[in-house]
């Protein structure tokens, strides 16, 4: 299994509604996929305007082709442009 954590912060001009807007969107279609195993959105609690993603995805494979997808290919240049920074960490379970 592979995990993916995706977090970011938001530009300070942007409304945190504007984004979560979209990436709902990319969640809802993303759970469709086969190989996705879960993919939640989060919000932090103390700060609304960072965003992480938590993803757990069948194997590497199942991610690659996720990342190929329409959703992701259109959704994903649009969240782009309204973060300040992005830190996407993939991870292996180790035994």
């Amino acid at each position: 299994m592979i995990k993916v954590v995706a977090k970011c912060k938001l530009k300070p001009d942007v409304k945190v509604e504007e984004y979560l807007r979209d990436a709902r969107e990319l969640v809802a279609e993303t759970r469709k996929e086969e190989g996705c195993i879960t993919y939640a959105l989060h919000q932090d609690i103390n700060d609304p305007s960072i965003i992480t993603m938590l993803e757990e995805w069948v194997d590497e494979e199942a991610l690659n082709q996720h990342n190929k997808t329409e959703h992701v290919n259109r959704i994903v240049p649009k969240l782009r442009k309204l973060r300040e920074s992005t830190e996407v960490n993939i991870y292996r379970e180790v035994e």
